[in-house]
C-alpha cells in the first residue's frame, strides 16, 4: 500500500506559512507530492504519541481518497472511477524540523513520514456524501474548539487532477491512499489534547493526545 499527500492545495492555507514570492511561485505549479510509509498510520483507537524528535508537531486535517483500482497514465476526466470512498484524516509534521529540512533543501521524510504520524478516520462511500466530491465541507476541533474548516471547492488542484497527476508517475493499486491537503488554521498538539474531525455533521475520527 501507497500513502501519497499533496502539499500546498489551498491557498489560504500557503499564505499563512509562505512569504509572499514563495506563494506566488506555488500557487502555479503542479501538485506537490511527497509519501508517507504504512508505518505512518495509526491504528484504529490508538493515540498519536508526541515523539521527542522535535519540538512542534502541528495537526493538518486533510480529505483522504481509497483508490479501488488499478490505474496508470489516468486521464483526469475518468479518475472518478478510481475511487469509492473517502474519509478525513489528520497529516501530523514536524514543523520545526520541516523548516529546517526545507532551508537546507532536504527531503521531507523525517517531518512527515515518522512513524504515527498519519490518522485516518471512518470512511464512507463517496455515494452517500449526497455532493459532487469538490463540493464536500470538512473540519476540526481541538478540545471542542473549531480550529480548521475547509471546502474542497477551493482547492488549488481537484481530486481527480492529483489522482491523474500522481498516476503519471506512480502505478495506484488497490488500498492505496491520496491525502488531498490541508485549509488554513494549522497548529499544533500537545499531550492531553483531543482532536476530532468531521464531513459535513458527520464526525469519523477521534484522536487523543498523548
Amino acid at each position: 500500500m501507497k500513502i501519497l499527500a499533496v502539499g500546498m492545495n489551498y491557498a489560504k492555507h500557503i499564505a499563512e506559512l509562505h512569504t509572499k514570492e514563495e506563494e506566488t511561485s506555488l500557487l502555479h505549479t503542479e501538485p506537490v507530492l511527497f509519501s508517507k510509509f504504512d508505518s505512518s498510520i495509526i491504528q484504529p483507537g490508538k493515540p498519536f504519541f508526541v515523539p521527542d524528535f522535535a519540538e512542534r508537531f502541528d495537526y493538518e486535517t486533510e480529505i483522504v481518497v481509497k483508490i479501488a483500482r488499478v490505474g496508470k497514465d489516468i486521464s483526469e476526466r475518468f479518475a472518478h472511477r478510481y475511487y469509492n470512498e473517502l474519509t478525513v484524516g489528520i497529516d501530523f509534521t514536524a514543523r520545526d524540523l520541516q523548516n529546517t529540512l526545507r532551508a537546507q533543501g532536504h527531503p521531507w521524510e523525517c517531518c512527515k513520514s515518522f512513524d504515527g504520524s498519519a490518522a485516518l478516520g471512518k470512511f464512507i462511500s463517496k455515494d452517500s456524501l449526497g455532493c459532487d466530491v469538490q463540493d464536500i465541507h470538512f473540519h476540526s476541533t481541538l478540545n471542542g474548539q473549531l480550529v480548521q474548516s475547509g471546502h474542497t471547492a477551493d482547492m488549488i488542484h481537484t481530486i481527480d487532477h492529483i489522482i491523474a497527476h500522481a498516476s503519471k508517475f506512480f502505478t495506484l493499486k488497490t488500498g492505496d491512499l491520496i491525502f488531498t491537503g490541508t485549509p488554513v488554521g494549522v497548529g499544533p498538539v500537545h499531550e492531553g489534547d483531543k482532536l476530532e474531525a468531521y464531513i459535513g455533521d458527520t464526525k469519523l475520527l477521534e484522536l487523543r493526545i498523548k
